[in-house]
């Protein structure tokens, strides 16, 4: 069974920088799609960032120019580099990894993780 192991979150001051990371294990047999959604308290499950498994990434407004997503194929591992990180920013964060083809893709979920911004 695949699992997602996330990594990086915490506390951090606003204007600063973190680093996120969510590595896959089990039985991988492919990757599509990797992503990061966050929820802060009585929200919704938000989209951060997404990345595909060629690369083009795709980012909700909020982050645009602040965060980075990437991914590394080898080591099953996707990042989200976070900067000039504003107290809006807090939430829980959670890994996603879709695998699969089509309709028969299935999505995994991390734990998530939670960055907390405040001075």
């Amino acid at each position: 069974q695949l699992q997602l192991v996330e990594s990086g979150g915490g506390l951090v001051q606003p204007g600063g920088s973190l680093r996120l990371s969510c590595a896959a294990s089990g039985s991988i047999f492919s990757i599509n799609t990797m992503g990061w959604y966050r929820q802060a308290p009585g929200k919704l499950r938000e989209l951060v960032a997404a990345i595909t498994s060629g690369g083009s990434t795709n980012y909700a407004n909020s982050v645009k120019g602040r965060f980075t997503i990437s991914r590394d194929n080898a080591k099953n591992t996707v990042y989200l580099q976070m900067s000039s990180l504003k107290p809006d920013d807090t939430a829980v964060y959670y890994c996603k990894l879709e695998s699969g083809v089509g309709p028969y893709a299935m999505a995994y979920w991390g734990k998530g993780t939670l960055v907390t911004v405040s001075s």
